[in-house]
């Protein structure tokens, strides 16, 4: 029997508290639940869950969402880090 595989997720989900208003879409439109409203009615997320699909991002109404690619750290050899913008 094949033994399946779990993907290796190439981006890390920010949400930008400051942006966040809580009103619930991105939750609402997650196919896989892994956004909640913590206790102070924010977006947060449970990373276990999150497949990076990008749905929230897209609708979030406050572009409090994003997706940052990551990369190959030049420092770190074969080990991924997020994407230094500067």
């Amino acid at each position: 029997m094949a033994q399946a595989r779990k993907k290796s997720i190439k981006a890390d989900l920010v949400i930008n508290r400051t942006f966040c208003k809580g009103c619930g879409v991105c939750i609402a439109f997650c196919p896989k639940e892994a956004l909640f409203m913590d206790n102070y009615g924010k977006a947060d997320k449970d990373m276990k869950k999150c497949t990076a699909c990008g749905v929230c991002e897209t609708f979030c109404p406050d572009f409090a969402i994003s997706l940052v690619k990551r990369r190959l750290s030049k420092d770190a050899g074969d080990k991924t880090g997020p994407d230094a913008r500067q």
